[in-house]
């Protein structure tokens, strides 16, 4: 049984995240909670939240056990984008994207397979 987990409009870009969430892709859910840990990205935070929401899910929802879970898929997919202008010399504009990301994340029970 698959269950998931989303976060959605996460301030973060969606090509750094992706970095982090295939870093995890095939990992159990315990060795890829240390891995987010330790790693030095900034979206590792966020994605470990989501991460941990998938579990719990799967715990709560479905009477799965957490160590038997791994991770199935962890996608970043590309939000909207914010998008300002900062003013600059001569009455021009500088455009500013500020992007977002929607993560999720797929666990499986070990014994499904």
């Amino acid at each position: 049984m698959q269950v998931s987990a989303t976060m959605k409009y996460l301030r973060r870009s969606t090509r750094k995240t992706r970095l982090v969430t295939q870093a995890i892709v095939g990992k159990p859910v315990s060795e890829a909670t240390a891995m987010l840990k330790f790693m030095p990205q900034g979206a590792a935070k966020d994605v470990a939240k989501v991460l941990k929401s998938a579990a719990a899910n799967a715990e709560n929802n479905h009477d799965l056990s957490p160590e038997d879970l791994f991770v199935v898929r962890a996608t970043a997919d590309e939000g909207p984008t914010l998008k300002r202008f900062q003013p600059r010399a001569q009455g021009r504009a500088f455009a500013i994207h500020k992007p977002m990301t929607h993560v999720t994340i797929v666990v499986e029970d070990r014994e499904a397979r």
